[in-house]
């Protein structure tokens, strides 16, 4: 049975950073409130999924 060499590539490909030159001030500022708001989002699923675990070890835990 053969393998396809792309399996061995990463699920989901790094994007690469926005030309901030080519955009304006307002742009810049429209975009650094999306960066805020998509870290904040990040941040509380860090802070769920931690919480998951600790649930999980201490039902586990004896």
């Amino acid at each position: 049975m053969a393998f396809d060499l792309d399996d061995l590539d990463p699920r989901q490909k790094k994007t690469q950073p926005k030309n901030l030159d080519v955009m304006n001030v307002e742009d810049l500022k429209e975009y650094v409130v999306a960066l805020k708001a998509e870290l904040e989002r990040a941040e509380a699923k860090i802070k769920a999924k931690q919480s998951h675990a600790a649930a999980a070890a201490s039902l586990f835990k004896n």
